[in-house]
């Protein structure tokens, strides 16, 4: 049985872990649709208070989601120009 070049090998870890990520990301981004909408749910609205909390905690989860989006798109700018050096360097 032939090795695989360490150029694949690596490459196929990367695509592993980045599946890897996606399914943890959906999964987490679920619970908490599921812990959103339960609160909804059972919210009384016209308590001022639980109008406050519902705004309060979609503004922070606005904050992060944008800024989780930010951090994934410089994370695969980097990862991009990795690999271009890689592919330049090894001549293919």
């Amino acid at each position: 049985m032939k090795d695989r070049e360490p150029l694949s090998l690596a490459l196929d870890r990367i695509d592993h872990a980045e599946r890897q990520y996606r399914m943890a990301f959906v999964a987490a981004a679920g619970v908490e649709a599921l812990g959103l909408g339960a609160f909804v749910l059972l919210a009384n609205f016209a308590d001022r208070t639980h109008l406050l909390l519902l705004v309060a905690s979609v503004l922070v989860y606005s904050t992060i989601g944008i800024g989780l989006i930010a951090l994934g798109a410089h994370v695969n700018r980097c990862t991009l120009r990795i690999l271009k050096a890689i592919e330049i360097g090894s001549g293919e």
